[in-house]
């Protein structure tokens, strides 16, 4: 059973842009504090960016900030990851993940061991 499920992968011109969604259950949304993380091809899995349960507080990672905006809407139990600049260092398979109720600090949303609900990836590939 997909209890996250990513979508709007896919291929891309360096400079171009994409917007990933993220859906799951609201039990499970209403709960949560969000988070994105990556994989490059052959690379650990790495924090991209994270939106506390209220939306008022986001996270990024070095690399995004700047670039990537996250953001979610109750009303569709979607989070979302709206990438802008995209450079071929960016690609990656994107994860969805949800943090119930472990805390919304920093430390903890960057942290990729405080989420406790995953969905498959999605695959994004930036071409030169």
């Amino acid at each position: 059973q997909v209890r996250v499920l990513e979508s709007g992968g896919g291929l891309v011109q360096t400079g171009g842009s994409l917007r990933l969604s993220c859906t799951t259950s609201g039990a499970i949304f209403s709960r949560s504090a969000m988070g994105w993380f990556r994989q490059p091809p052959t690379e650990e899995r790495e924090f991209v960016a994270a939106i506390d349960l209220s939306g008022g507080t986001t996270y990024y990672g070095d690399s995004v900030r700047g670039r990537f905006v996250i953001s979610r809407d109750s009303a569709k139990n979607t989070a979302y990851l709206q990438m802008n600049s995209l450079q071929p260092k960016d690609t990656a398979n994107y994860y969805c993940a949800a943090n119930a109720g472990s805390g919304a600090d920093y430390e903890t949303l960057i942290n990729q061991r405080h989420y406790d609900t995953w969905g498959q990836g999605t695959q994004v590939t930036v071409s030169s």
